[in-house]
């Protein structure tokens, strides 16, 4: 856990942010800048992921915290049920962003990863209020409009990869609820990242074959596992026990703010009036949606 004063807490939360967002500015910027294909960009973030949080927890072992025993798959924290959804997340996040801005893929993204945990409180018999589904109907409705086909505005979504973007956030949202009793959060990530090493050796032997990998790629991959991923989590998890549920889930309606400035001011990706209305309803909407439950 990360102590000191408000400021500090603010701070370590603003680089978690950052960090999540330049996942998507990074995955964006190697498959459109660079040679590097989406199953080697995949397959070296997940690996440099487990490098660096296998790091992290050997250093808390060192300073007397952390949860490690062994090196057995059988004794690492989390499971295999988890790292499968970590693992789908992971290789739809790469392909849907062929085709997706970093704006959009952020927002289809962290809608995909809400409305999939939201559905799960109400299969679990959750009730909400009504100001709650006002929330839902307005972040359905910005997600639609985004989605809409006849919408003729700059780096529209492609379909395809709209819909694997999706399905990419529900497999974050799963992953999240498998996750969210663990008592030890950055052990079980990083022993989820360990078993899905084996799909990064799937993914990476096709392209090393192709040779679709240069050193820039790479150098994104890695930081996107290492750093964005690998750290990212890291401050995340060492700061969530000072926040509160409702901050712990509104300060994440940043992310797809921050990665839209980020694929502006690195990428060049224009934010067009379209865009910042819908996510305003999404952002809004999930904003409702969150709040109340959090202090109900």
């Amino acid at each position: 856990m990360i102590a000191g004063d408000r400021p500090r807490i603010i701070g370590w939360t603003v680089v978690a942010m950052i960090a999540f967002a330049a996942n998507s500015v990074l995955c964006r910027w190697a498959l459109d800048r660079t040679a590097i294909d989406p199953a080697a960009f995949t397959g070296i973030r997940l690996a440099a992921g487990a490098v660096m949080l296998w790091l992290c927890l050997r250093a808390g072992r060192r300073t007397g915290g952390g949860v490690w025993r062994g090196s057995w798959p059988g004794s690492w924290p989390g499971s295999w049920v988890g790292a499968a959804a970590l693992s789908a997340y992971a290789a739809a996040f790469s392909f849907a962003y062929v085709g997706l801005p970093a704006a959009s893929g952020a927002l289809l993204l962290f809608g995909a990863v809400q409305v999939t945990m939201i559905a799960a409180g109400l299969i679990r018999g959750e009730r909400l209020r009504p100001l709650q589904w006002l929330g839902i109907v307005l972040a359905a409705g910005g997600l639609v409009a985004l989605l809409a086909p006849g919408a003729q505005i700059p780096q529209a979504p492609d379909p395809v990869a709209a819909v694997l973007m999706l399905a990419s956030g529900a497999a974050w949202g799963a992953y999240s609820l498998i996750g969210r009793r663990s008592r030890d959060p950055l052990a079980t990530t990083a022993g989820n990242f360990m078993r899905s090493l084996p799909l990064a050796v799937l993914l990476l032997v096709p392209s090393l074959l192709r040779m679709e990998i240069d050193l820039q790629g790479v150098a994104l991959a890695v930081a996107s596992g290492a750093v964005a991923s690998g750290l990212g989590y890291a401050v995340w998890y060492a700061v969530l026990p000072a926040l509160g549920a409702a901050q712990a889930a509104s300060v994440q309606l940043s992310v797809p703010v921050i990665a839209a400035l980020g694929g502006t001011v690195l990428l060049g990706e224009a934010i067009t009036w379209h865009l910042v209305v819908v996510s305003v309803a999404v952002l809004g909407g999930i904003a409702l949606v969150i709040r109340p439950a959090a202090r109900g």
